[in-house]
């Protein structure tokens, strides 16, 4: 009998992503990663996804006070094997320590596009409409 599959994550999956997500934060923090580019920038980890073997972390960052986040991303991959490494310390009671891979968190900008096209006339006027009739 096979498990019915689900895109949801497990809640073990969820988890191991927060830990995951704090022990990131704590090597960020300390500044142990010797980068210009990373010790440079304030970077806020908003969420880390597992991959269901709990192999693979995906972790969604977003520099702060960078116009150019590609840059950002592009030194915490040169240096994920390294901050790997440092993660262990908090992770140890894992069987596999995950391979991090880092990725832009395009989450806020989805946002203040929601945000600009409810503030927009159009949808002002509709919703401005819609008390006119209560």
């Amino acid at each position: 009998m096979t498990r019915p599959t689900s895109s949801a994550p497990s809640q073990r999956m969820l988890r191991i992503g927060e830990q995951v997500r704090a022990a990131l934060t704590q090597v960020l923090q300390r500044g142990e990663v010797r980068d210009e580019i990373i010790e440079a920038t304030v970077i806020s980890i908003s969420e880390v996804r597992m991959s269901p073997d709990l192999k693979i972390a995906t972790a969604y960052v977003t520099p702060l006070g960078v116009s150019d986040h590609s840059i950002v991303i592009q030194a915490l991959n040169r240096h994920a094997r390294f901050i790997r490494g440092r993660l262990g310390p908090q992770l140890r009671q894992m069987k596999y320590m995950p391979e991090v891979r880092f990725r832009d968190d395009t989450s806020f900008d989805n946002y203040k596009k929601i945000d600009e096209l409810l503030r927009s006339p159009e949808v002002s006027r509709d919703l401005d409409g819609d008390n006119d009739e209560q």
